[in-house]
């Protein structure tokens, strides 16, 4: 059959147009993957032949307010291996074993796994730049030597709870390395190269250089003078007194700024897997909860002042050593009683009776008022990790009993930030402030303040009149009353005593072990600083806050104010009180003249020393009129009658 040449055109036709259109597809296709999607493909491609060796970014240093470097890092490369580029993975086994001083087997183990880059760990981790340099003397192709760094603590244990540790991978474990790891650790580099699906490296690309973001540096509120003092008498106190504990914070009061903390047991951050983990992840200032004592009657003092429920000076109460409430006897701690008192007397001997008394006048629900409004049974928002709440009995299970206890700080429970925070309110003027301990963010680079954080005023307690009644009312517990320990010649100092029991498993008291404590703050009329210190059953010594814990304040805030240049003040309140703890001055009396029968007849507080032969004291050493201590040696000499005034002493003595 003939086909007509009309049909052999239109089938031609039509096989061209669908060549036409086969040939546009494709072309269409290979401009849509060459322009469109090219980039994403070579991308693709070259993600499948890229190997990466990571460069960690510098962790942000962490400085004292003065700039004193806290936190740094050191230089500490990491051994980093490309399994399939190693030739002989037994020679490199065991060159890399002698070098890392492992073991062949587990060398030769890391570098044939199947992945494209190992790490060798521990041994390979953080290692000396002497030790970085014999492994790259080895010469294996695929091992690689990335850079790394370690966190460095130049002081040792000091500070330790607060700033805590980083870990291997410089993450934050503890402390303020973990609370603001986010900020301090960076963002991740990298060295990009590209090999083949064998391993070996493409010479004709380009290696990719990804930089690594270093963290911001942190500057804290911590004042390094006034922690070095703080390290110091809490060292001191541990050697002298061996305690289960120790605790001492120092704060602005006007801002709530950290300028201390410490506690007792402490660790080396750089050592911290030696130390039992109770001990790193407790920083006591912040996490240990107790029975305040005696220092939590500081609210209830300002409570009452707050609603008129005293006066001071022209107000007497009567202590005949207890008072019995709900059918309870509470003692005060001086048996006996202190008689009639002023209710400043009241205030400076810590007398238990007394308080017990403002917290009836007050009523529960006032006094549990201002015990909240001044933070307690709360947390304080400081910036530190596993900070405690404290424990205060619910209102409705307060009786009478319940609301004398506490009054005089017993049966409550408290942390020891907490309490800083709430008496820097009671003299700073009446307002509760936060504290905190982190006061600005710096670019590592530039040095420019990326961000820094103010003062947060979270409420006003009580008025600044109750407040300078509180601050004298404490200055003369200091002068005139049971914190004389803490008093500092020249600087007017407020504080109050606190000597608490010890709660036991299964209900009561421990007994002969008590956490003694004193707060204190100066200069009275404008407070510049706060310090708390507490030391957890003090052996050897008889347990009151005022003989332990208040000269350790007296001593921190003496050296503390002369550190920050206050200058001492003329008016400060004499002190007028003495405690047994006090030395005693004596004068010395005039001997001479006198026969060894006389002196023998009279009696002396110090001791008698006697050199020469004869009946008659023919001169003395100090001379009469001179103050020495109670208990010092008077040394007399003895001559013949008419001899006196003549010096029989040798050169020497």
């Amino acid at each position: 059959m003939r086909v007509s040449n009309v049909t052999v055109r239109k089938r031609l036709l039509t096989v061209l147009l669908i060549g036409f259109l086969l040939f546009l597809i494709i072309d269409v296709r290979l401009g849509y993957v060459q322009f469109i999607l090219g980039e994403k493909l070579t991308g693709l491609a070259k993600n499948s032949w890229s190997r990466d060796i990571p460069f960690e970014p510098e962790r942000g240093k962490i400085l004292d307010r003065n700039g004193v470097e806290l936190a740094t890092n050191k230089s500490a490369p990491t051994v980093l291996i490309v399994p399939r580029q190693i030739e002989d993975p037994a020679d490199a086994a065991e060159k890399l074993a002698a070098v890392l001083n492992m073991s062949k087997e587990k060398a030769y183990k890391k570098i044939t796994e199947n992945e494209s880059k190992v790490y060798i760990n521990p041994e390979g981790r953080k290692i000396s730049h002497e030790k970085a340099n014999e492994v790259r003397a080895l010469g294996i192709k695929g091992v690689y030597i990335a850079e790394d760094s370690i966190r460095h603590y130049p002081y040792g244990n000091y500070l330790s709870h607060v700033l805590g540790f980083a870990g291997i991978d410089n993450q934050g474990l503890t402390g303020l390395e973990k609370y603001y790891d986010e900020k301090l650790k960076g963002e991740k580099g990298s060295v990009q190269f590209y090999s083949d699906a064998k391993g070996k490296r493409m010479p004709n690309i380009a290696d990719d250089y990804d930089p690594p973001e270093d963290g911001l540096d942190l500057r804290l509120t911590i004042d390094s003078y006034i922690q070095t003092i703080v390290e110091r008498v809490l060292d001191n106190a541990n050697a002298q007194y061996n305690p289960d504990a120790l605790v001492a914070i120092a704060m602005n009061p006007k801002t709530g700024e950290i300028l201390a903390m410490s506690s007792r047991p402490d660790f080396d951050p750089a050592n911290f897997r030696n130390v039992p983990q109770e001990v790193y992840n407790r920083n006591l200032p912040v996490w240990s909860t107790y029975e305040p004592g005696s220092t939590f009657k500081i609210i209830t003092l300002a409570a009452a002042l707050e609603e008129g429920k005293v006066d001071l000076e022209n107000e007497h109460f009567t202590d005949p050593g207890f008072v019995k409430v709900g059918g309870a006897t509470l003692k005060c701690w001086k048996r006996g009683g202190h008689g009639q008192q002023t209710f400043l007397e009241v205030v400076q001997n810590s007398c238990n009776p007394g308080f017990v008394e403002l917290g009836d006048r007050l009523g529960k629900n006032t006094l549990f008022k201002y015990i909240k409004d001044f933070g307690f049974g709360q947390k304080t928002g400081i910036d530190l990790q596993g900070e405690g709440s404290g424990i205060l009995f619910k209102l409705e299970n307060v009786g009478p009993v319940e609301q004398a206890t506490t009054a005089f700080g017993q049966g409550v429970s408290v942390t020891p930030i907490q309490q800083v925070a709430a008496v820097a309110a009671a003299v700073n003027g009446g307002i509760l402030y936060t504290p905190y301990i982190a006061k600005e963010w710096i670019d590592p680079i530039t040095g420019d303040i990326v961000s820094k954080r103010t003062p947060e005023a979270k409420r006003r307690v009580i008025s600044e009149e109750t407040s300078k009644k509180v601050r004298y009312a404490l200055e003369s517990v200091v002068a005139q009353g049971t914190g004389g320990n803490a008093f500092v010649d020249g600087y007017r100092v407020g504080g109050k005593t606190g000597t608490a029991q010890k709660s036991k498993k299964g209900g009561g008291y421990l007994q002969n072990n008590h956490i003694v404590s004193f707060i204190g703050f100066a200069p009275a009329d404008d407070p510049q600083i706060v310090v708390y210190v507490a030391v957890d059953n003090p052996k050897g010594v008889v347990q009151f806050g005022g003989t332990v814990a208040a000269p350790l304040v007296g001593e921190i805030i003496g050296d503390s104010l002369r550190a920050m240049g206050v200058e001492k003040r003329e008016n400060q309140i004499d002190k007028k009180m003495k405690l047994w703890t006090d030395i005693k001055m004596i004068d010395v009396p005039n001997v001479v003249g006198l026969t060894k029968k006389e002196i023998q007849q009279q009696l002396f507080n110090m001791k008698l020393e006697v050199s020469g032969d004869g009946n008659v004291i023919i001169d003395q050493a100090p001379n009469a009129g001179e103050r020495i201590k109670e208990g010092s040696t008077l040394r007399i000499y003895l001559g013949e009658e008419g001899e006196e005034g003549k010096s029989n002493k040798k050169s020497g003595d």
